[in-house]
């Protein structure tokens, strides 16, 4: 919306500035020009006329603590990569901070803390990360004390299009209230685009706790941003584009499936990655969809629409390239109920139709919705006002930095269906198998996954666990192995259809057997015999080697699919636990709990 002179306090000649000038930037400058005004106006003169910016108080403002406890639960790396830059930020402002890892607190010192924040994501449906189950339990237990000294804030991640949005952030922050604690801010909930409002969550939090007195909060208030608007490293909000080297089909002839081995190039891009990290890609939309999309809704390729950053694309590029159209959510659609009132979509809406809601958005797109509630003629540049941004894929690094320097890469299973008549696409891996060859480049950028590493000791011996494409991060764990002579013993529990056509990396893992660099491997095909045999059945049939693994310190690592895979296993570790150890269930649940927070049972799974 542009500015007035009708509609705002400035003359015409500053009016026509405003409106050259905002437009043009970008969403860090915008937050630290915010931060700069109030920081100016707080020292402004007794009769200056402009109106004073709102602020956010704290109970007893004068007694605020310099001492600040920065807590995260994270499950990919984003909440701890957000914590960080949040510790970094009240540092710069002379803050004394505690950073940690939920998985890493002593709960029993939660009552010593004045000035908590804490930044957390959703994992499943509703589910804490691994790391946050303790402290989690713990806030929800008898043991839990009251809070009344204790001040807090909450930033919150997930995905609207899951139904559970934010849970364990809204959890933690009604929990916190009911135990005495007083916000310092109010929670803020963050979908997959969550760079703008983390940020301004950020401005508000140091803002607050700097109003002791009128020079700290000028201090605090100028230049706040979790970006660097002179960002010269390449980072989630500045991909760097790699090259494409390799992309192979790893399944053999008259398989099933089709799995993408994916070689990048990182030269020259300073990146840095571990085994256990991912790689984000931000991928475009299928063009047939885009194309459809726009036929059916009769607008035109070429018209021109301003994104919210300011920036003009044309119509097809900005469905192809920025805004998510595979994915619908109760949000989308609670927007769009609104746009054309008598679509019929608010029905959908009421209470008591949630079941069918859910059943509604599951597997749709926007091409259905607009489709079965007969949207044409809304005009593109409403329609894309309420969709949000494409977001990154993530997939687990196949490789290791050591055995490929400046080469990453990944292991992508691409998935294809039909439902409701039409063709259905996995937005990223059908671009890889279909769209993208050797020379071509993608924007990338590494997410960093503390929670998924190999242990410091490397005479540890570990047991990873990956049917399918979850073997990618062990692929790495191996191949860092061997280049670093790590002498402990190694596990591979592998598992996916048939022997002939779908065994992935086949001939690596039959060399690091050779060599000792995989000191034992079991493989489950569950299409290659009548009854269907998966991980978890070789786990349970080695339940006694397993067990001893354990008690010899082994680790455990867990990558794939969670909601079916992730659950099996680890019924089956209790159940190995209750069987070879002999515990009562309690007693297994609280042995892998403890694993977790010794970080010897680590689960990368999605």
């Amino acid at each position: 919306m542009e500015l007035q002179v009708t509609n705002s306090p400035f003359n015409q000649e500053q009016t026509e500035l405003l409106n050259r000038v905002l437009p043009t930037l970008s969403p860090t400058q915008r937050i630290w020009l915010s931060g700069y005004l109030t920081a100016l106006q707080s020292t402004a003169a007794p009769n200056a006329t402009a109106e004073a910016a709102p602020e956010v108080s704290l109970p007893a403002a004068t007694s605020v603590s310099r001492e600040v406890m920065v807590l995260f639960g994270s499950q990919t790396g984003n909440s701890s990569n957000l914590a960080k830059k949040t510790a970094k930020l009240l540092e710069e402002r002379g803050f004394q901070v505690t950073l940690s890892s939920m998985g890493d607190f002593k709960s029993n010192t939660l009552k010593k803390l004045q000035n908590l924040l804490i930044l957390v994501s959703t994992h499943g449906e509703g589910d804490p990360p691994d790391s946050a189950i303790a402290f989690y339990e713990f806030l929800y237990s008898k043991r839990a004390p009251q809070l009344e000294e204790l001040r807090y804030s909450v930033l919150a991640l997930g995905d609207t299009s899951y139904e559970f949005f934010c849970q364990t952030g809204k959890d933690f922050d009604k929990r916190l209230e009911e135990l005495g604690a007083q916000r310092i801010v109010p929670r803020v909930d963050c979908d997959v685009d969550f760079d703008e409002p983390a940020a301004d969550w950020m401005n508000q939090v140091v803002q607050a706790l700097g109003q002791t007195s009128t020079a700290a909060a000028s201090a605090v208030s100028a230049g706040l941003a979790i970006g660097d608007s002179a960002e010269t490293e390449y980072s989630r909000s500045n991909p760097y584009y790699a090259e494409v080297l390799e992309n192979l089909n790893l399944n053999g002839r008259g398989s099933d499936r089709e799995t993408r081995h994916i070689e990048l190039s990182l030269e020259g891009s300073n990146l840095q990655y571990e085994p256990g990290d991912s790689l984000g890609i931000y991928p475009e939309n299928h063009p047939r969809l885009v194309d459809e999309l726009i036929e059916t809704m009769g607008w035109k390729p070429e018209e021109s629409i301003t994104l919210k950053n300011g920036d003009a694309l044309a119509l097809r590029d900005a469905l192809l390239r920025h805004y998510e159209i595979t994915v619908l959510t109760k949000p989308l659609l609670e927007q769009a109920a609104q746009l054309v009132p008598d679509s019929g979509i608010s029905k959908l809406l009421e209470p008591g139709k949630e079941q069918e809601l859910r059943s509604y958005i599951e597997g749709r797109d926007l091409l259905d919705l607009v489709q079965d509630y007969s949207l044409k003629g809304v005009t593109a540049s409403a329609f894309t006002g309420i969709l949000r941004k494409l977001p990154a894929r993530l997939y687990s690094i196949a490789s290791s930095s050591k055995a490929f320097p400046d080469e990453v890469h990944l292991t992508v299973r691409t998935v294809r269906y039909e439902a409701r008549g039409r063709n259905r696409y996995g937005v990223c891996s059908v671009q890889l198998a279909e769209r993208i060859q050797p020379g071509d480049q993608l924007p990338v950028y590494i997410q960093h996954n503390p929670s998924f590493k190999l242990p410091d000791n490397t005479d540890a011996p570990i047991i990873m666990i990956g049917p399918g494409t979850g073997v990618a991060p062990f692929r790495a764990f191996l191949g860092e192995r061997e280049e670093t002579g790590a002498e402990g013993r190694t596990w591979l529990f592998y598992g996916d259809q048939h022997f002939s056509t779908d065994f992935l990396y086949q001939v690596e893992w039959q060399r690091w057997l050779k060599d000792g660099v995989l000191t034992r491997m079991d493989v489950a095909f569950s299409r290659d015999t009548d009854q269907k045999v998966y991980v978890q059945h070789r786990m349970l049939e080695k339940s006694g080697e397993l067990y001893q693994w354990l008690k010899e310190g082994a680790y455990i690592y867990v990558c794939g699919d969670e909601k079916k895979m992730a659950h099996d296993v680890h019924a089956a570790l209790g159940t190995i636990l209750e069987q070879e150890g002999g515990l009562s269930p309690e007693e297994a649940s609280e042995y892998l709990i403890r694993m977790q927070q010794e970080k010897r049972y680590q689960r990368d799974v999605y």
